[in-house]
Parts: C-alpha cells; structure tokens; sequence
C-alpha cells in the first residue's frame, strides 16, 4: 500500500484486501486502526471488541468445520476397516466350501452383516447347483456393472432378478464382478444404507469378487 491515497482519491478495495492478506500482522501491529473500522457486527462495547468477536466466531466455524470433516475420514476409515475383516471373513469360508453358491447365499449374509447374497450368472457355471444360481439373461452383467468391479445402487431396479426371495428387502445392493467366463456376479442387498455404503471402498468387495471366480476355478 505504499504511498498513502490523497484525500478523494478512490481506492481499490482489491488491492486492500491484497496487501492485508499478504500482511496478515498489519492491523495487529496497529490495533489503534480497529477503533476507526466499521466491525462485522455491531454489539454493546468496544469496536475492538466486535472484531475479535468477529474473528472468534469465524475460527470456530472453521474449526468446527474441520472437526465433523475429520471425524467424517475417521468414520470411513473404520467402516472400511470393519469390511475387510468381514470380507477377509467370507473369503476363508469359501475356502472350505464344498458348493460356492450354497456358501454365499447361507453364510455371506451374517459374514458380511448383510440382509441377502446370491451368486448370479447369465449361463450355467460348472460345479454349480442349478438351483444355487440366479440365472440372468445375455448382457445384465456387462449393462448393471457397465465396466466396473464394483457398483453400488440404491434402488430397486430388477431387484427380483438379481436378489430373488430376498428382493423386500433389497433397499440397497451392491453388485460386484466375478471375473471369468460366462459374466458373473455377486450381488449383496441391504434394508440400511450404512450396509452397503460406498464410503466403505469398492476394494474389499473387488477382492472378494476375484476370490469368489478362484473357487469356482475361473
């Protein structure tokens, strides 16, 4: 702000704001200017005391503001933490399982605190019960996950095709790629969003999709 402006002489508000951001100490150095200042607010007392009022107000909300975004990270950090372990949980199921589909549609629900699971296919998979598969028609995989591993939905669209007995309850689903030949999915259904929510990560639901076509042998 170098030479000061000759009386009448317009000034541009920019180029204040400008020199105050890049001497932020200015009117710390100088508190005799808050007296003069028009302050934000306008309370009983001091014009000082408005400003750091003022200032006081603002650092809260943003303080405030970076609390509830920390605790946002933090709480999505824990989910995708709690879905691992649940997925590291089902995957060791599947190991010592004799029929894949069996164990999804019995054991991945409780494994993974969902509300349904089925194993889906748009032609028989081989070693695979007829009546353990939902059977979908040419296409669905490549159109419902259009070119994703995992996708999450939150609506009911072709709910009994893909969750079947399950589908009342299917407020929520993901549907995850089971890689191989034919296309394959694994579709997971929840009343709660919080189940299936996407803060949660899609790589823990990817794995367990790879892990799934490994004990089908794909």
């Amino acid at each position: 702000m170098g030479e000061a402006a000759s009386a009448g002489e317009p000034v541009d508000p920019e180029a204040v704001a400008a020199y105050l951001l890049a001497h932020p100490r200015f009117l710390a150095d100088r508190p005799e200017l808050y007296r003069t200042l028009a302050p934000p607010l306008r309370v009983h007392g001091e014009v000082l005391a408005d400003h750091m009022a003022a200032m006081l107000r603002t650092e809260r909300a943003h303080a405030a503001a970076m609390a509830e975004r920390a605790d946002g990270v933090l709480a999505a950090g824990r989910a995708a933490a709690g879905l691992t372990g649940r997925v590291h949980e089902a995957v060791l199921a599947l190991i010592g399982a004799g029929d894949v589909a069996e164990c999804i549609a019995v054991m991945f629900p409780a494994l993974l605190a969902v509300d349904g699971a089925a194993l889906c296919a748009e032609t028989q998979l081989p070693g695979v019960a007829t009546a353990g598969l939902r059977q979908l028609p040419a296409g669905t995989v490549a159109r419902l996950l259009g070119g994703r591993s995992v996708t999450h939905r939150s609506d009911a669209a072709e709910a009994r095709l893909l969750h079947g007995e399950a589908a009342a309850l299917a407020r929520h689903d993901a549907l995850v790629l089971i890689p191989g030949n034919p296309p394959a999915l694994l579709a997971l259904s929840a009343r709660e969003h919080w189940t299936l929510d996407p803060a949660q990560g899609a790589g823990a639901l990817s794995f367990l999709g790879r892990a799934v076509a490994a004990a089908l042998g794909r």
